[in-house]
């Protein structure tokens, strides 16, 4: 009896240590890249198929490429503002339909490369819009622009290819700083919002909250999606850390070297409390560490480095460009992670190739992998 009813706890142990397996194996399947989705949709419907481009191409705005983190962000952004929600959604739509019929490379299409830029167009138009949220004519515009985005984005990518660069956000920064100049502030059709340099300070504005301060981290991870809401950028935050972990943190991080830079220089109180102050930062940080460059201890500093130079870039370049009422956007971070690309020397060892960039935690098996390789092969070599 003794001997039965020993068996039969190992034998619940192992049926509860297999479960906790299959979990694990399951939970797994929805981080990093889903690269095992694409298998799964090629025989599926077109219209599946969109709705998984779409979702990757949301990712792509932060860096990520996965259709699970990509439905959250949305979802964040429904939250914090339906309008602003079904621009961004339009906006990628548009942008990704326009890829298709111009017959642009199905890898880039179905990984979402073609709709990130016509996503954050279409949000920074209904951002800047003083017309208010349902103004329906500002779809015009959006649409426009988003497949516009698909135009600059083949262009350009033909031209930084021969540098293994990435388009990134070029096109975007290109498209909303024109859409702006053509508009302005008195348009009577698309009425707009200045933008005002981070370096004036309110009349009131000489008293710190640190807890404010400290609220604008996360919210410069939600500002790279012109999201100012607490609770919709901890679900966007959340959705990073779905995709990788290490990412998550160098987002965060960023934001907060952004925020100290910020911090340094006596920027207005309300740029730190919103997150404008990190968000540049945040997107310096997080292209450095892990993603186009293997992490380590190098790449982890070099980051760090990164995000304070896109930080002071971006305050800069908001001085100069708010003194004519444009935003700065997010030209300091894709500009100083470009430069970054282009560094040679012992840094440019740890450099992906951008046809083989993946989830940060992949790189690492990766270069591991390929470390090994090399040692295995040098050591039959000798022998």
């Amino acid at each position: 009896m003794w001997m039965e009813t020993k068996a039969e706890v190992e034998e619940a142990s192992r049926s509860r240590a297999s479960l906790s397996r299959r979990v694990l194996s399951s939970l797994l399947l929805c981080t990093g890249d889903m690269m095992h989705l694409n298998e799964y949709m090629q025989d599926k419907s077109f219209v599946l198929q969109l709705a998984v481009w779409g979702l990757r191409g949301v990712t792509r705005v932060i860096l990520a490429n996965n259709p699970l983190s990509g439905a959250l962000i949305l979802a964040a952004l429904y939250w914090a503002s339906p309008w602003q929600g079904l621009l961004g959604t339009l906006g990628i739509l548009v942008s990704t339909l326009t890829a298709v019929v111009m017959g642009q490379d199905s890898a880039e299409v179905s990984g979402g490369l073609h709709g990130f830029n016509g996503m954050l167009v279409s949000l920074l138009m209904g951002v800047f819009s003083s017309a208010g949220d349902w103004y329906w004519w500002l779809l015009l515009p959006v649409c426009l622009g988003s497949a516009t985005c698909v135009f600059l984005f083949s262009g350009l990518s033909s031209v930084l290819d021969r540098w293994d660069l990435p388009v990134a956000v070029f096109p975007f920064n290109i498209i909303i700083i024109l859409y702006l100049l053509c508009t302005g502030q008195d348009n009577p059709y698309f009425p707009q919002y200045p933008a005002v340099p981070p370096g004036v300070l309110g009349p009131n504005d000489t008293k710190l909250v640190a807890v404010e301060v400290i609220r604008g981290i996360p919210l410069g991870v939600g500002q790279i999606f012109a999201c100012g809401a607490l609770g919709p950028s901890l679900l966007i935050l959340g959705a990073v850390l779905l995709y990788s972990p290490l990412l998550a943190i160098h987002g965060l991080l960023g934001s907060a070297v952004g925020t100290l830079a910020g911090l340094s220089v006596a920027v207005c109180h309300d740029s730190l409390y919103s997150g404008l102050s990190g968000f540049n930062g945040a997107l310096g940080c997080m292209a450095i560490g892990g993603l186009f460059f293997t992490f380590s201890w190098r790449t982890h500093l070099f980051a760090i480095a990164s995000a304070f130079l896109s930080a002071y870039a971006d305050i800069a370049l908001r001085n100069l460009l708010g003194t004519v009422g444009l935003p700065a956007c997010s030209w300091a971070a894709t500009l100083i992670a470009t430069l970054m690309l282009l560094l040679t020397g012992s840094l440019a060892a740890y450099r992906i190739p951008i046809g083989q960039v993946m989830a940060p935690e992949h790189n690492l098996r990766s270069r591991s992998q390929w470390a090994a390789g090399n040692n295995a092969e040098q050591e039959s070599t000798d022998v």
